[in-house]
């Protein structure tokens, strides 16, 4: 299997940044694609809204559902996975990209900010999941896949952000677990990047100008989702690090990809 053509993918957070990438790249192959995001209005600081990422992903080639949803919310995820079987028959594909993010330390995080951040990564994870395999174990070939690191329990990576590391392990832990749950029926992977990807987030919350000369764009991202996604399902429950599956897809070349080809690339966070 080389193509997402008649797929449908369910992908959170997808109104910009990497999770619009990855649906662009299954749109052009002909996939269907749920949009599960909060924003309905453009925001000053983040452009792009659930409606203008499914303008984008038509004219990519696909067809889009665009729904405004907060994963944090059980009734407003429920409603959205109805929608998108309504739609479309079902649904083959669930993609947890909806993150949120606070690197500050323990007396800097409030429990606002931590409720925040376990509320969506970790929660919403494995609500948005546990929501969509019902129709996951009938579709062939089904899919779910986590923007989360590797595992690595290792003090280096919690002392600096102990309430970020925790929520996005989580995510992580779930694919452990899944992976061996529902072996040999849906394929629970992670995916995360080599570098820092340069979205409007990075450029306007997390260092500005630059550090996006030091990063790639969210394509390499969606050529690696792409490449696991188009996998037997049978493989599962596997760490992905974006550089290093397309490497062993066969692609030598990742200039293409740099927002800045002459600048060194920033190494991202739980690499």
């Amino acid at each position: 299997m080389s193509t997402l053509k008649g797929k449908t993918l369910f992908i959170t957070g997808a109104s910009r940044g990497i999770g619009l990438a990855i649906a662009k790249r299954a749109a052009r192959d002909g996939a269907n694609i749920v949009i599960a995001a909060k924003t309905a209005q453009p925001q000053p600081k983040l452009a792009g809204t659930v409606y203008t990422a499914a303008q984008e992903i038509e004219a990519a080639g696909g067809q889009a559902l665009p729904l405004v949803v907060d994963i944090r919310f059980e009734d407003q995820v429920t409603q959205a996975v109805e929608q998108a079987v309504a739609r479309f028959g079902g649904i083959d594909i669930c993609i947890n990209n909806a993150s949120a993010i606070s690197k500050t330390g323990t007396l800097a995080t409030d429990m606002k900010r931590f409720d925040l951040m376990h509320g969506i990564n970790t929660r919403g994870t494995y609500l948005v999941t546990r929501s969509c395999l019902p129709h996951l174990l009938k579709a062939d070939n089904p899919h779910v896949l986590m923007l989360s690191p590797p595992l690595n329990m290792e003090e280096r990576w919690f002392a600096p952000n102990v309430a970020y590391t925790m929520a996005k392990f989580g995510m992580s832990m779930c694919v452990l677990g899944m992976a061996g749950e529902f072996r040999g029926r849906v394929g629970f992977n992670a995916l995360w990047p080599k570098t820092v990807i340069g979205t409007a987030a990075v450029q306007n919350l997390l260092g500005g100008d630059a550090t996006m000369r030091r990063t790639r764009g969210p394509e390499i991202m969606a050529d690696a989702a792409h490449a696991l996604l188009t996998q037997p399902n049978s493989f599962s429950g596997n760490f992905c690090i974006d550089e290093t599956l397309l490497r062993q897809h066969g692609v030598e070349d990742f200039s293409h990809y740099s927002t800045c080809p002459e600048a060194d690339l920033m190494p991202d966070v739980f690499i």
